[in-house]
């Protein structure tokens, strides 16, 4: 009761360390928590005699309590052992509290169970091995809330046993009940209906045991005894990024060189490698923690860990495909006698997967009908100030919350829509919030904004002189492909040409308030029909392609444009923007052209570079068309 339990067990932990503090065979003793749980302590104890192969090497010291307290005083679904624990002044079930105890309980027991299974069965350690390297590589999964390594080998026990469909047996390869084993993580129905580490035959717990335990729990792992959900501490989001890790190994081991060796077991892959946005909240001396009473039925480090995956998710809906909020609450150096004051300074980490774009970075979020009140009035109390109501294009009218922003400046919605929600819940400042997201993107700003927002005008103006190329008719063979080749076309040039004063018609009469010196030129591919008549010679082709530069020219001045030609180039200048003309000939591929009089090696013709330049060009385009924040990245 009101634990009473856990405070003995610490106790006994300070009895055992003072006599091992006074030991010669012992270096150093440290506290640190079972799996995160601050109300279990454990003892790290180091030996004198370092082990050359295994340094850092240390025993953990885990108390348990075999046949303590009567079984029904721990009941999960009805019983409450923390009198504080109330609703509306009635006392409430404390499931994760009686779970811990029960743990305990039955730890010795699971343990020797899990032991009898793995004792000589080499392929089975060494594949429990394996799944422990891979979880341990990714560090969000292998936590409190997710993945430990005794959970680990206690579903490869149960995927061994007949309840579990002996889906692994002893005729298997290492690698194969690897395989077996992820692929369980990633797909199996069997977690929606729980596991139970029984034999079908020995089972002691009753469907409706199994049915309350998913109620309570988000998933259920029955152990040995039937009394206790191994998986009490696993979370929602934990198992779902699991799930979509688990997937992402499979198609690894399929697609990767060498079954994704180098990927699986040698790469670490952090937050910052899994999602695509990360927030660190400071929450330590915030209000909202300090009114949480330390532990009631959960502790409060976990309860503030739903509350910001609760807020998130309702603040982000659909533009985002998983959240996963984690905090490691315990410091790396404790001492018991500090008590808890010093758990959860280390900051909340938030990961966020995004959906589809457009989704991600749409800039209003539609709400209810005002005339479905109950959802209205929900909706205006969490948005606050934010909700305002609105007329869509197509006559409906719904509450709403708008996120006007430069097109620039989409990628930050996530962040101001976090930012907003939390400190309007929470009541974080803003120095508690550090997203990972756009620390880098006033590189790319110029008087404060950034040139790409012009981007659209150097488009039309392309498209403008492809239209006109095409259309021309008094050149000898007409115009195929236009294709731009600067990188201002495919979103990778660091600073992109704004439109330039001198570079519009002659009719145009625009005066600059400020512009560069020069104007840039813009390379531009174009492809003629096909003919018989071209030479074959490489000089007299160069040649060729000149005249007809020299005509194209002639053509767009007739219709407007602003044309500087010579022999090597012709420039058109039209709408702001400076073109530069070249022509490619698929003929031009074959020649190669002469590097020098006495040199006999030939370099690659000029028709060969541009076709590798429209290559490069067409593919980083298309790069960029699924990955938006490509071009900034390569910018």
């Amino acid at each position: 009761m009101n634990h009473r339990y856990h405070a003995k067990r610490c106790l006994y932990l300070c009895v055992i360390e003072k006599s091992l503090r006074s030991s010669p065979l012992i270096r150093k003793v440290s506290w640190s928590t079972f799996q995160d749980e601050a109300r279990k302590p454990v003892l790290h104890v180091y030996p004198a005699t370092e082990i050359a192969e295994l340094p850092g090497f240390y025993v953990r010291i885990i108390p348990t309590a075999s046949s303590l307290f009567d079984l029904s005083k721990l009941n999960l679904s009805t019983r409450n052992n923390v009198r504080a624990y109330t609703k509306d002044g009635i006392n409430q079930p404390t499931p994760r509290y009686n779970n811990s105890i029960l743990e305990d309980m039955f730890l010795e027991e699971n343990a020797e169970y899990t032991g009898s299974t793995f004792a000589n069965w080499k392929t089975l350690q060494e594949a429990l091995v394996l799944l422990k390297v891979w979880a341990r590589q990714r560090t969000s999964i292998y936590s409190h809330d997710c993945l430990n390594g005794y959970l680990i080998s206690a579903i490869l026990v149960f995927l061994t046993l007949d309840s579990g469909g002996s889906i692994i047996n002893r005729s298997m390869t290492t690698r194969q009940i690897f395989r077996v084993a992820i692929n369980f993580f990633a797909t199996s129905k069997m977690w929606s209906k729980g596991l139970v580490i029984q034999p079908m035959k020995k089972r002691t717990i009753s469907k409706e045991g199994i049915a309350h335990l998913l109620k309570t729990f988000d998933v259920a792992i029955c152990d040995v005894s039937g009394h206790v959900n191994l998986a009490f501490r696993m979370t929602k989001s934990a198992f779902s990024e699991l799930q979509d890790e688990a997937a992402c190994t499979l198609n690894c081991l399929d697609k990767c060189r060498d079954g994704g060796f180098e990927e699986l077991f040698m790469t670490k892959v952090d937050f910052g490698a899994k999602f695509d946005s990360c927030l660190r909240i400071n929450l330590k001396g915030n209000s909202k923690v300090t009114a949480l009473s330390f532990c009631s039925d959960d502790e409060s480090w976990r309860v503030l860990e739903k509350d910001v995956q609760s807020l998130l998710q309702q603040g982000l809906t659909d533009r985002t495909k998983m959240i996963r909020v984690l905090w490691r609450s315990t410091p790396s150096e404790w001492n018991i006698m500090d008590g808890f004051s010093e758990f959860g300074s280390s900051p909340l980490i938030v990961g966020v997967m995004l959906s589809l774009l457009e989704k991600s970075y749409s800039l209003v979020d539609i709400g209810p009908n005002p005339e479905n009140r109950d959802e209205a009035i929900k909706f205006r109390k969490f948005w606050g100030e934010k909700a305002e109501l609105r007329r869509f294009k197509d006559g409906a009218i719904a509450e709403s919350t708008v996120w006007e922003t430069e097109t620039w400046e989409r990628h930050t919605i996530i962040k101001r829509i976090a930012d907003y929600v939390l400190s309007k819940h929470l009541l974080l400042r803003q120095e508690d919030l550090t997203h990972v997201v756009d620390q880098l993107d006033f590189c790319l700003l110029v008087g404060g904004q950034d040139p790409v927002s012009s981007s659209g005008a150097l488009l039309e103006a392309f498209d403008t002189l492809a239209k006109q190329l095409r259309l021309l008719d008094d050149v000898p063979l007409k115009i195929s492909t236009v294709q731009p080749l600067d990188s201002a076309f495919r979103h990778t040039s660091v600073f992109p040409p704004e439109p330039h004063p001198l570079a519009y018609e002659k009719s145009s009469q625009r005066l600059p308030n400020f512009a560069a010196t020069c104007v840039r030129s813009l390379e531009v591919m174009i492809q003629l029909e096909g003919s018989g008549n071209w030479p074959l010679d490489p000089v007299a082709m160069e040649k060729t392609k000149s005249a007809f530069l020299l005509r194209i020219g002639e053509s767009l001045e007739d219709r407007g444009m602003f044309v500087t030609a010579s022999e090597d180039e012709v420039n058109v200048l039209t709408s702001g923007y400076s073109f530069l003309l070249k022509i490619f000939h698929e003929r031009g591929l074959v020649v190669q052209k002469q590097a020098g009089d006495s040199n006999i090696q030939s370099a690659p013709s000029e028709d060969k570079e541009l076709f590798f330049r429209s290559q490069h060009s067409s593919m980083i385009n298309g790069l960029h068309g699924i990955y938006q924040a490509y071009g900034p990245v390569v910018r």
